[in-house]
């Protein structure tokens, strides 16, 4: 009987064990974009059915995706707000850029957001700059104040923005923080903790329940966003943190830039807060409050292109690639992080064998070591066909700018590495006009002319630890 009953439990279990590979395989050819992947999970699967299938279920379901679309959703219907209201005030989306007319297009079929004219966009170099723009701004808000960033340290640039937002709301003025749960912990004690002593309406964005994993988890909140009025706008690559205010010979220092916009474009910065504070905090803040009437006498046409792990999951890599195909003469892009996928490295190679100059400028020395050690397979592969790689001095560098040509730019918030482009919140403003990008390509000159090439003969003159370290590394390139 015993011997049975065992039999049949065995049949049962292997049968419980087929069916759910089966439906993990099923799930992987209907769901996963890549072939890679594909493969790579079918294949998993198939020598180990229930191991397989426990882990695909575990790791390789896009929950992100099912979670991020409660955000798009609602990102959706007030970006259709916003474009109806540029439409009553007579906003023209013509774009009298003829280089550029296609690739305008791109960014509109990509995001459905049309390219506002008449913004004044001002370049805030360094930490100082920015920092004391952005709180003279608080200080003369009258109405509203919606303050999104990755991390917000409780230190003495924290506290400087704390007491400025604090100030606001005994004013009278609506104050919102949203934070990224992963970011609220890059410091002790933490800000949102202080701010909630305070008084202040501050929401984590997704907490995390596993404290060990939360340098890796995915759906994190990259943006960095501050709205006033809602007429004027800052965002970038900034995050609110005093190494931002050291000077070059300090530790932990970080170079980085940020922009003020003043104009219609702030309506899409304004959009993507409010999609994602309604996201986290449950709360519907009502438009004709939290939307002001902007200026319309700046020189720049910009769109706002938000990003995210769901149906917006390509905007950013979408837009870099169409960028790079229309380059006639420089592609220029500043990252700290540099782990492009094949497409962006294969667009990359081609423009320079068109005969594009092609530079791109990362740290010396990276913050995260894996992350360098990884990049350095894509930079060779770009190197030998003609792009121009240089490293920048301490301190770290963590500016995020593209430009193509004389007239289009790119800047906000996401890194060139699958982490931004696949799996964080992000926010950039494509920007199109001489005299940003004229600015922004000066400082690039500038940061290149202080930096070192990286050649192919470094490359190869790693001792070959170096190189089995760095060809390892670049195998979790996909969670970097």
């Amino acid at each position: 009987m015993f011997d049975s009953i065992y039999t049949y439990l065995v049949i049962l279990i292997a049968i419980g064990e087929r069916i759910l590979a089966g439906c993990a395989i099923f799930h992987a050819v209907l769901k996963k974009r890549e072939t890679r992947t594909v493969i790579g999970w079918v294949g998993l699967i198939g020598f180990s059915p229930l191991i397989g299938s426990v882990l695909y279920f575990m790791l390789g379901v896009n929950r992100v995706e099912r979670r991020g679309e409660e955000i798009l959703d609602d990102l959706k219907q007030s970006a259709c707000d916003a474009a109806r209201k540029a439409i009553r005030e007579g906003l023209s989306a013509d774009v009298p850029f003829e280089f550029n007319n296609q690739l305008a297009n791109v960014g509109k079929a990509i995001t459905g957001f049309d390219l506002l004219p008449g913004n004044q966009v001002t370049l805030l170099d360094g930490g100082k700059a920015a920092y004391s723009a952005m709180l003279v701004a608080i200080a003369d808000a009258e109405y509203t104040v919606a303050l999104g960033s990755y991390i917000f340290d409780y230190d003495s640039a924290g506290k400087q923005f704390i007491n400025a937002l604090i100030d606001a709301q005994n004013r009278g003025v609506e104050v919102r923080v949203l934070i990224d749960h992963v970011g609220s912990k890059y410091s002790k004690p933490s800000a949102v903790t202080e701010m909630r002593k305070r008084g202040l309406k501050v929401q984590t964005f997704l907490p995390t329940n596993v404290p060990v994993l939360a340098t890796y988890a995915n759906l994190r909140n990259h943006r960095k966003i501050l709205v006033i009025d809602g007429k004027t706008g800052f965002t970038g690559g900034m995050n609110i943190s005093e190494g931002c205010l050291f000077d070059a010979t300090a530790n932990h220092a970080i170079q980085d830039v940020h922009f003020q916009f003043d104009g219609p474009v702030v309506e899409h910065l304004q959009d993507a807060f409010l999609a994602d504070w309604k996201f986290a905090a449950r709360e519907d803040l009502p438009a004709d409050t939290w939307f002001g009437t902007p200026c319309t006498e700046g020189s720049t046409w910009a769109r706002g292109i938000p990003d995210g792990p769901d149906a917006d999951i390509d905007n950013i890599r979408l837009l870099m690639l169409g960028a790079i195909s229309a380059a006639q003469r420089k592609v220029d892009i500043v990252t700290p992080y540099f782990l492009p996928e094949s497409a962006l490295v294969g667009a990359l190679n081609v423009a320079a064998m068109r005969g594009v100059q092609v530079r791109i400028l990362i740290p010396e020395k990276v913050n995260i070591r894996m992350v360098q050690w990884a990049s350095m397979e894509p930079i060779s592969r770009i190197l030998e066909r003609g792009c121009e790689v240089y490293q920048s001095p301490q301190p770290f560098d963590h500016t995020k700018v593209m430009l193509v040509d004389d007239e289009w730019s790119l800047v906000g918030s996401s890194n060139w590495d699958p982490r931004s482009l696949r799996l964080n919140f992000e926010f950039n403003v494509e920007c199109y006009g001489f005299e940003l990008n004229q600015q922004l390509s000066k400082l690039i000159d500038v940061k290149i002319k202080a930096a070192t090439p990286l050649t192919q003969e470094k490359l190869d003159a790693r001792r070959p630890f170096e190189k089995l370290r760095d060809g390892i590394t670049r195998l979790a390139t996909p969670y970097l």
